[in-house]
Order: C-alpha cells, then sequence, then structure tokens
C-alpha cells in the first residue's frame, strides 16, 4: 500500500504541489485528500495528529508524518532528481521544520488561497480519497 498525502485545499501552493507530485509519481504510490475533507479529517484524528496542523501531512506505514520530515519522504519517492532531497533528513528536525514553518505560514500572502478546495481531472480523480 502506498502513502496517502494530505494537503491543505485551499492553498494555492499546496494545490500545485500536488499537480507536482502526481506528474513525478508514475507509480501512483502516493493518493491525496484535502485536510478539509471528511477523509482528512478523519485521519487526522485517527492518526492522533494535531487539528492546529495545517499543512502537508504523509500518512505512510501506519504512521503520521508532518512538516519537512513529510516533504522530504515523499521527496524520495519522486522520479528524477527530487529523490536526492531526501538527503536534507540528515539536518536537524527543528533547524528543517523552522525554515519550513516560515514558508508555511506565509505560503497564503505568497501564493494566494482558493475559496474552495482543487477539483481533480477524471484521469487524476482515481489518486484522491
Amino acid at each position: 500500500m502506498g502513502g496517502i498525502i494530505l494537503f491543505d485545499g485551499e492553498c494555492n501552493f499546496c494545490n500545485a504541489s500536488v499537480q507536482f507530485i502526481i506528474k513525478r509519481d508514475a507509480p501512483g504510490y502516493f493518493r491525496f485528500a484535502s485536510l478539509q475533507s471528511d477523509i482528512g479529517r478523519q485521519l487526522v484524528l485517527q492518526y492522533g495528529i494535531s487539528p492546529s496542523i495545517d499543512s502537508l501531512i504523509l500518512i505512510e506505514q501506519e504512521h503520521a508524518y508532518i512538516r519537512s520530515t513529510a516533504a522530504l519522504k515523499i521527496a524520495r519517492r519522486l522520479q528524477g532528481v527530487w529523490r536526492c532531497c531526501y538527503v536534507a533528513i540528515i539536518i536537524p528536525l527543528a533547524i528543517r521544520d523552522v525554515t519550513y514553518n516560515i514558508f508555511a505560514r506565509n505560503r497564503y500572502r505568497w501564493f494566494g488561497k482558493k475559496e474552495s478546495c482543487m477539483i481533480p481531472s477524471s484521469e487524476q480523480r482515481s489518486r484522491f480519497l
């Protein structure tokens, strides 16, 4: 079984990131759900993730990963040079997450916010929960 990526469905950058991942995940390892969806909220509760987490979450092998750890674990599964980004996992978590949190706090200001979650194309629909 593959991983599940929970993302902020109202965030333009997050939606673009989902499209980026889909293009580089030819085997279809990842499935997706927005944090605002019923299944997204259910998975947050099921894995004991704080509801205050409003950014990237990866559920893989019965574990939930958040922030920079989630991003790096996703990168290692992508095709191309992106898997090399996983090397950054050696950077201490506190340092990685400071950088991640700064970006996450400013993502709406820098990239904008949607009024509603994205609607996947018919080809992508099977990848969404």
